[in-house]
């Protein structure tokens, strides 16, 4: 991950990840400075643990992440797997970058408080970028494909809900994950996990509609990386997946997040075709 790697270079290995709180703090904590303006965007990265990405993956995520890493916008990136296995959905790091100061509202501030203010949000944007960084190497190296079940919608909708309630305009919300359902709910998978089995995404949909796995994203765009990736992919196998196959699962997860009130921008099999804006 090139961008992130003068960061993880510069950490001690197992340094603690920020919390579920709001990490960064905000520049605008003089009485002689206007009130902070709300964020407008905020990223949601949610990343599925049983699914390893190679190394080209995951800098396809720490490329698409970055831009929203500026002014105004706000980022949590959380992770999930199997709740049958201890692996919760966890918001391991989460932020917000202040809005900047508009050319009329500098000129009523003085040259020491302005210049104060510009080197904290030089240094806010450098925090956040370390705490991205952090964030999404803790999670990469957490993941593994030895974990038997995968909660993909149970976990989706969990998180949904933490989206939903984003006082953000523009929600966008990234999720790392091989899409692949293997739980009590329905199984994605064919001969024993070494193969994605073609669902018939009608019959798919009526399961989970019967079993309330619908999600609300409150109107969010969302973009997948990673999906109908298997285990066998990461031992450099070449495992072939049939066109029909994974035109079923997209159909149902585009047809998913239509029910949950959002928008499948593209669905990455496994990579982005284009840049989330």
């Amino acid at each position: 991950m090139k961008w992130l790697l003068p960061v993880v270079q510069l950490l001690l290995a197992g340094a603690a990840v920020a919390g579920p709180g709001d990490a960064l703090r905000s520049c605008y904590d003089s009485k002689n400075l206007p009130a902070a303006g709300k964020p407008t965007t905020q990223l949601f990265v949610a990343i599925d643990q049983t699914t390893p990405l190679d190394t080209s993956l995951k800098q396809l995520v720490a490329d698409n992440v970055k831009p929203f890493l500026a002014p105004g916008n706000a980022f949590a990136v959380v992770t999930f797997s199997a709740y049958t296995q201890g692996r919760y959905t966890e918001v391991i790091a989460s932020g917000a970058l202040d809005t900047l100061l508009q050319p009329g509202q500098r000129d009523d501030i003085s040259k020491p408080m302005l210049s104060k203010f510009d080197q904290c949000t030089t240094r806010q944007a450098q925090q956040a970028a370390q705490l991205m960084g952090k964030a999404l190497r803790s999670a990469f190296d957490n993941t593994s494909s030895d974990i038997a079940k995968s909660d993909v919608l149970a976990s989706i909708k969990a998180i949904s809900a933490m989206v939903q309630q984003s006082p953000t305009q523009n929600k966008v919300v990234l999720i790392v994950s091989d899409m692949l359902e293997n739980s009590s709910v329905a199984n994605f998978y064919a001969d024993q996990g070494r193969a994605v089995r073609k669902i018939d995404s009608i019959k798919e949909m009526r399961t989970i509609e019967e079993n309330q796995m619908l999600a609300d994203f409150g109107g969010a765009r969302v973009y997948v990386i990673g999906a109908g990736l298997l285990a066998a992919d990461g031992q450099k196998s070449k495992t072939y997946r049939d066109p029909k196959t994974m035109q079923a699962l997209a159909g149902f997860w585009a047809s998913y997040m239509q029910k949950s009130k959002a928008q499948l921008v593209e669905f990455g099999q496994p990579a982005l075709l284009n840049r989330i804006h």
